[in-house]
């Protein structure tokens, strides 16, 4: 055989992530190249770029220039579109022309397409338990976006294009700054001294450890031979069942009991009509007003078992990249019936 078959039998196969500079385009870029892919990123600002995250091949770009998103995806087998508009603005007008790229960059190059999906999709008719078939009828703005993606998705998928859907619930852990739990229930860049309940008294919820998402991800792509030209999957991530675990967990591993408040919707909405995020995340509120679930019946069928860290490991993983731990912190017992005692006069 000659030596460059040879070698291009051994070449690493290429990944093209949009959005490598974010939490969850991150950690499967890192995943991805952890598992010997050659991870290809685009960018508009490439070199600045490479100088934070340097094993990654930074392509500078644009993901809305059609033109950009096709010649980094030459000769990639899997594009990650996990690129956002920054604080949820325009998403009426970049979110889908972005998408409309990569599904004409995939169409071209032959590479699957890989989206990290949202509950967002869904309106109260879907809840308690969502599985993969369950009506996508939103309530929200960005809910219809998302809907409209994922049914581009589909036809595109109905055309030869490849397409993977991974849907988890609320990020947390490091690199997720942009998070409910680092925004709403935490605050970062010092020790903690209280918390605040974002859902309602025995509400659960449902939370996702951002490096069990990539793994996740990472382990259906590369079973890629048994995926169908369109699939979903729902992971169960963490389940908070009374959405009072996550406060345990946190108090546990800071090792103290913690003041736990309520988080002050009503400022959010006295403050959405002028400030154009606020709105976005006020209109969220109903997936923490009743218990919100996905099933991963079909993803424990397929791989055999769900990626999960240690919910404490989970946590102090995240408080330490927040800046919330100090060195060495001790993992602690947390006495409940204090702690509840305190959450439960706050309802």
């Amino acid at each position: 055989m000659p030596l460059e078959n040879a070698l291009m039998m051994i070449e690493k196969p290429v990944a093209l992530v949009l959005g490598a500079t974010g939490g969850i385009g991150g950690a499967v870029a890192r995943r991805l190249l952890l598992k010997g892919w050659k991870v290809r990123a685009l960018n508009r600002n490439a070199c600045e770029a490479a100088r934070r995250e340097p094993a990654f091949e930074w392509v500078q770009g644009d993901a809305m220039k059609a033109g950009d998103v096709l010649r980094a995806a030459e000769g990639a087998a899997l594009i990650v579109h996990a690129v956002n508009p920054p604080g949820y603005r325009d998403w009426d007008k970049l979110v889908l022309p972005m998408l409309d790229n990569t599904i004409a960059a995939a169409r071209e190059s032959g590479a699957r397409i890989l989206l990290p999906g949202t509950v967002y999709n869904y309106g109260p008719d879907a809840f308690p338990l969502i599985a993969e078939d369950s009506p996508q009828r939103p309530l929200t703005r960005k809910g219809a976006i998302r809907v409209e993606m994922e049914r581009r998705l589909k036809a595109a998928s109905e055309e030869g294009v490849s397409v993977l859907i991974v849907r988890a619930g609320d990020f947390f852990g490091p690199g997720a700054a942009n998070s409910w739990f680092s925004q709403g229930m935490v605050t970062g860049g010092r020790p903690l001294g209280s918390l605040k309940r974002l859902s309602g008294a025995g509400v659960g919820h449902q939370w996702a450890y951002l490096p069990d998402v990539a793994d996740t991800m990472v382990r259906l792509v590369e079973q890629g031979d048994r995926l169908s030209r369109f699939e979903q999957f729902h992971m169960d991530g963490v389940w908070d069942h009374d959405g009072l675990q996550m406060i345990d967990a946190v108090q546990r591993v800071v090792g103290q009991p913690l003041r736990v408040g309520r988080f002050p919707w009503w400022a959010l909405m006295l403050a959405s009509p002028f400030v154009p995020f606020l709105r976005e995340v006020r209109e969220m509120r109903y997936l923490w007003q009743q218990p919100v679930r996905l099933s991963n019946a079909k993803l424990r069928a397929f791989l055999g078992q769900e990626p999960h860290t240690p919910l404490d490991t989970a946590i102090r993983a995240t408080l330490g990249a927040l800046g919330c731990l100090p060195a060495d912190q001790p993992l602690l017992p947390v006495n409940r019936r204090t702690r509840a005692g305190r959450v439960e006069s706050l309802a």
